[in-house]
């Protein structure tokens, strides 16, 4: 399985990179783990909707040039399908059975992702209804991504 993790911005804090290594080294056991960066758009502060609609256009755009045709794409949105641990390792576990070998988790910018790239996607996963940055949103996928290797693996992991 190759999992490619498409993300609006570089990530500024250590901490997070850190982390972002750890899980990436630990799940790289399971997977061939990539994680690939678009330039995010700056947002003025008190943008008007044109404004917000633009810069989503131009980093959709940047995403959808780094998406492979034959990937199957997965944009996390707030209002995508939510999992719980043992339902996303099923999930994960399902498509890698029918055929999708090559993964794509898309992670949008401050403003979230644009229509073209949710349109583009076969699935919207939601990992809660809360907004996080998108830099500790990578770490949550990944720890998740790596949790559920374990539980397929039928290995321990803490609860």
């Amino acid at each position: 399985m190759t999992i490619t993790i498409l993300c609006v911005g570089k990530i500024k804090e250590k901490f997070y990179s850190d982390a972002v290594s750890e899980y990436a080294k630990r799940l790289s056991r399971y997977a061939k783990i990539s994680i690939a960066e678009v330039k995010d758009e700056k947002t003025p502060d008190q943008a008007s909707e044109k404004e917000e609609q633009e810069i989503l256009k131009k980093e959709g755009e940047r995403l959808l040039s780094r998406m492979p045709d034959n990937a199957y794409v997965i944009a996390l949105a707030i209002k995508g399908k939510s999992y719980d641990s043992i339902g996303m390792a099923e999930h994960l576990e399902k498509l890698s059975v029918n055929g999708n070998s090559s993964l794509v988790f898309v992670i949008g910018g401050s403003l979230g992702l644009s229509e073209e790239v949710l349109n583009r996607a076969d699935e919207h996963w939601s990992f809660s209804a809360l907004t996080f940055p998108h830099q500790l949103m990578r770490v949550i996928l990944l720890e998740q991504l790596y949790r559920s290797y374990r539980i397929r693996n039928h290995e321990p992991y803490h609860k």
